[in-house]
């Protein structure tokens, strides 16, 4: 047992902080206090002090009201929302490319990239974009997607006609989290931000909320601390707007953000030919979508809620078998088919918009987990925003159909799951940079099937976004390119 004698034992809470909780019905958080050494009470203390106590009991509150509230009817997307890819032209896209390139050019576009997620289920404790999913070149996927912009920058100003001169380059925002933050700054600077200039990358941290119980009190990780988790990767508009970098946007004249999610080995970052139908729309938000392979597939999924009402994405848990087994008549297709897969583009202005909205309406999704707690392992919520969020306070949605095969190799479970594993993404991107090099003449050589391979990974700094660039050897290649 403690001697508290020398920890002066009998010191009681802060009083002002203790009315504070109390004011909040979370004075249970100081029930250990007499177990505390004096170190120990500075520690929790200080925890208590580091929560905006009034914010958070908003957000428990208004998360907990929404629950089981009647929600509109949902309905398909119209039509007339997206982009498909049998109806596009060739004249669309390079008009869209063209017009993409401009806006880059001009530097109207930042990228954000919704980092904060560590590599638990892939078996590393490295932040996901540091995971290197086994390509012959052996870049990780934040490599991958810095060669990405490093192409697009170069596309941009080849397009002005003036080289490099006068050219921006694109600022990239990286969204970490208190658990990746620091090793995320070293990777980036280990690798000398590959090749990207250090002043065009600024990371900054999502931010995290309470766990609580079913009856929304505070669980305690230990004596004198609050158990936290990151607020979800819709966190980002408000670390967005609290780390005041909305206004350094505007500040460097950018208009447009393209944002996804880190774990997709073929993300397309910084699209011109999206970023230019985006524009040509003239809407405030838009996504990329891939048709839905299978009605059970565990994608959500873009949908009208209500008569005229805004677009928003359905979990697939939340949409009923009847209608995600339905199927339009005149297409023969799923009727909620376009699934969303996290490539997104906004307007800084709706971006302004949406922070202040979400944080008004401070409605978060509720998720029930173990928690780490004083008594082991409890069940507990996590608090968390989805980037998708967003969507229904637009006022104007457009959404953009891919190939999977071309644009989405997501990372997600370790080697030896059904699916979205590192051996997967592999596979994908090697069989898309195999067809590019036979779309530019090339010859590959194999002792293996080349359906089971593809020819290895080329570099990105190589490309046009499925367009070999003319300076790609035609020549036999090897697996070992």
């Amino acid at each position: 047992m403690r001697d508290h004698s020398a920890d002066g034992n009998a010191a009681a809470p802060p009083q002002a902080l203790l009315e504070r909780l109390k004011d909040y019905g979370q004075e249970d958080a100081f029930a250990l206090w007499d177990e505390l050494t004096a170190e120990e009470r500075d520690l929790l203390v200080k925890d208590i002090e580091s929560l905006d106590l009034s914010r958070i009991d908003r957000i428990i509150r208004c998360s907990f009201r929404s629950q089981g509230l009647p929600t509109a009817a949902i309905e398909p997307v119209p039509e007339s929302c997206v982009s498909t890819v049998e109806e596009r032209t060739l004249q669309e896209r390079e008009r869209w490319w063209k017009m993409g390139l401009k806006a880059i050019s001009e530097g109207k576009l930042a990228v954000v990239l919704l980092s904060g997620g560590q590599g638990t289920r892939l078996g590393s404790s490295d932040p996901k974009g540091c995971f290197n999913i086994g390509l012959p070149s052996g870049k990780s996927l934040f490599q991958l997607q810095a060669e990405r912009i490093l192409c697009v920058q170069r596309l941009a100003a080849q397009s002005t006609n003036e080289g490099s001169g006068g050219f921006v380059p694109i600022h990239w925002y990286i969204m970490t989290s208190p658990f990746t933050d620091d090793a995320t700054r070293k990777f980036f600077e280990s690798h000398k931000y590959f090749g990207l200039e250090a002043d065009q990358v600024t990371f900054f941290q999502q931010g995290t909320i309470p766990c609580v119980s079913k009856d929304g009190k505070f669980i305690m990780e230990n004596p004198y601390k609050v158990a936290k988790s990151p607020d979800g990767n819709g966190g980002v508009y408000s670390a967005l707007k609290s780390s005041r970098l909305l206004e350094d946007m505007a500040t460097r004249g950018v208009r447009y953000l393209d944002c996804y999610g880190v774990d997709n080995a073929l993300v397309r970052v910084a699209d011109p030919t999206f970023l230019g139908y985006f524009i040509d729309k003239g809407v405030a938000t838009a996504a990329k979508v891939v048709r839905k392979a299978y009605p059970q597939e565990k994608v959500g999924v873009f949908v009208r809620r209500g008569k005229g009402g805004p677009l928003s994405v359905v979990e697939y848990t939340e949409l009923d078998p009847t209608l995600a087994s339905a199927i339009n008549q005149e297409t023969g297709r799923l009727r909620f088919c376009c699934s969303n897969v996290c490539l997104h583009m906004f307007t800084l202005d709706f971006l302004n918009q949406v922070a202040n909205g979400l944080e008004k309406d401070s409605i978060y999704h509720l998720a029930e987990k173990k928690i780490p707690s004083i008594h082991g392992y409890t069940m507990g919520l996590k608090l968390e925003q989805f980037i998708f969020d967003a969507f229904p306070y637009a006022p104007s949605t457009a959404l953009y159909e891919i190939l999977r095969e071309e644009e989405f190799a997501p990372v997600k479970n370790a080697n030896g799951s059904n699916f979205d594993t590192p051996d997967s993404a592999r596979l994908l991107v090697l069989r898309l940079h195999t067809r590019w090099v036979v779309a530019a003449g090339g010859f590959l050589t194999h002792s293996v099937p080349l359906y089971a391979t593809g020819c290895g990974d080329i570099t990105t700094l190589l490309l046009r976004w499925g367009k070999p660039r003319s300076h790609l050897p035609r020549k036999n290649v090897s697996r070992s390119l």
